[in-house]
């Protein structure tokens, strides 16, 4: 019996033990399986980004004001399971694309309303627009193609512009068969890369000014900048071009897309402001002239303006008529090495770098040795023959000029800013002097007896004190009609109390430069007095 008993103990612990094996196979077979088909799940799914327009660094002017990025279009983006279609087809531009666009049933991006809501299945980003319909200062900031700089600050800080962290974007997980899991939430990247960018020592309002005053102006420059430290406050090329028909530019024979700030050209009378600077320095400013109309340099007749003559002339008087002959024979008894030196200090013949990419041309100096021929020296002295210069030179030397002799090269970018408020500034080149201060200052009185004290004068304006000095410009070129262009140039500062503003004005071909140019100087000046008196309420 015992036998039996214990026979029988045995073999139910071995049923017990192969049930035991049998099922925790089956367990681990099943097991095995789930986690399988668990991983094959995992597998199908996978995320889905949507990309919602790129944001670039923005130009700031010297107030951070943009002048880029000004304007902004709102787009989202829907997904048709999780959204109601037909309901959200109201917040959409183009509501029949929004609708064609669920159909598909996939994630989409439209153009929406500003006021548009978000929801879950609804995500809206609002998109800087780079460039407005009239856009500020567009020479200054040039333009891009295919996301790419091509010209100005877009061309010369292009890396900085575009690049790394411009995109918004919203990402969903998917399924398998590509839909949106909205359980698993969603991953939402807004572009902050506008509040970057570079600044700008220009003032957008007296960009805006200059742009307003400077329509009559068919072809030519105006040239505005802060006499203490040479930076630009305005620059305005003409004609203009449409951002948005840059083919059409590129036909035109008036060459809109040049920055004619950057071009050189024959200067005329303004330079008579240079001579003037050497004859006072070498002590020739109290010396007395008699124009008669015409003075003989070996064997060359060179004529004044006056074709009887000014009379007996002082340098102001002389300045103020700009009388040629006076400085034709100023010239002849100044040291003409010395001379030349002062021409290249105050910056002609030399180029003037804005920024990367853009750089003035730095025009002609005559050689010392070809100043030595009578002939040369003579067309120097009133700013033709060989010399030529930029409206970038023009407005530098007259900056010196208004600024007690001290010459600030010319600049256009303030520094670079992370978050749109705060500035990392660019290194600042040191003003040199140029003239002694004595011999600025009387500059400044001529200038300013050019505009008070000539009664032709189309630069002055009641209770406007500002100096000034006219030139027309001789170019060797003639219409159609067999008349000589002339460029017309006027170059001066404002007040004249305690000068603020270089401002500098060139018609091209326009003609006469107390006719072309005068007028658009005097309404700038008009213009700051205003925009002053309200910085003062």
């Amino acid at each position: 019996m015992r036998k039996f008993g214990e026979d029988r103990i045995l073999v139910l612990t071995a049923g017990f033990f192969m049930s035991f094996v049998l099922t925790a196979a089956n367990y681990y077979r099943l097991a095995s399986q789930m986690s399988e088909e668990a991983v094959q799940v995992e597998a199908e799914r996978s995320d889905l980004t949507v990309s919602a327009g790129e944001c670039q660094g923005t130009i700031y002017d010297r107030n951070m004001q943009p002048l880029v990025n000004r304007e902004k279009k709102y787009v989202a983006v829907a997904v048709p399971s999780a959204i109601d279609c037909e309901a959200a087809a109201s917040t959409a531009l183009d509501r029949e694309s929004f609708l064609h666009s669920c159909e598909k049933g996939r994630p989409f991006t439209y153009e929406c309303k500003a006021e548009t809501e978000e929801s879950d299945g609804l995500t809206v980003f609002a998109v800087p627009e780079r460039y407005s319909s009239h856009q500020l200062a567009q020479h200054i900031i040039g333009y891009t193609s295919e996301d790419t700089g091509v010209s100005g600050i877009e061309y010369a800080y292009d890396a900085i512009l575009r690049g790394s962290g411009s995109e918004n974007s919203v990402t969903y997980a998917v399924d398998g068969s590509g839909r949106v899991m909205l359980g698993r939430g969603k991953t939402v990247i807004r572009s902050r890369k506008q509040d970057t960018g570079v600044v700008l020592t220009v003032d957008s309002r007296i960009q805006e000014l200059c742009e307003e005053c400077g329509s009559s102006i068919k072809k030519g420059v105006i040239v505005v900048s802060e006499v203490d430290t040479g930076e630009i406050l305005a620059l305005v090329s003409q004609p203009g071009y449409r951002i948005d028909d840059i083919g059409a530019a590129l036909d035109n024979e008036e060459l809109p897309l040049i920055n004619r700030a950057l071009y050189s050209y024959s200067v005329g009378s303004v330079f008579k402001l240079v001579t003037a600077c050497e004859g006072i320095e070498e002590g020739w400013q109290n010396g007395v002239y008699e124009c008669t109309g015409s003075e003989n340099i070996s064997g060359q007749l060179f004529n004044c303006h006056k074709y009887d003559g000014h009379g007996l002339q002082t340098m102001t008087e002389a300045l103020v008529n700009s009388c040629n002959t006076y400085f034709i024979s100023l010239s002849r008894s100044l040291d003409v090495q010395r001379f030349r030196q002062l021409a290249s200090d105050f910056g002609f013949g030399r180029d003037n770098m804005l920024c990367a990419g853009m750089v003035s041309s730095a025009g002609v100096l005559p050689t010392t040795e070809e100043l030595l021929i009578p002939a040369e020296l003579a067309n120097f002295s009133f700013g033709q023959g060989k010399l030529t210069a930029t409206p970038i030179q023009i407005n530098q030397l007259t900056a010196a000029i208004a600024g007690g002799g001290e010459l600030h090269p010319l600049t256009l970018v303030k520094g670079l800013t992370s978050d749109g408020r705060t500035i990392t500034s660019e290194k600042r080149i040191p003003a040199t002097r140029v003239i002694d201060r004595f011999t600025a200052a009387d500059i400044r009185d001529m200038m300013v007896s050019a505009v008070k004290d000539n009664k032709k004068s189309n630069a002055y304006a009641r209770g406007i004190h500002a100096g000034a000095k006219t030139s027309t410009a001789q170019t060797g070129r003639y219409d159609k009609n067999g008349e000589e262009l002339c460029h017309g140039w006027i170059t001066g500062f404002y007040p004249s109390e305690s000068p603020e503003f270089a401002i500098t004005v060139l018609a091209e071909d326009g003609g006469y430069g107390n006719e072309a140019a005068a007028p658009v100087f005097k309404a700038i000046t008009k213009g700051l007095k205003k925009l002053s008196q309200v910085d003062t309420k």
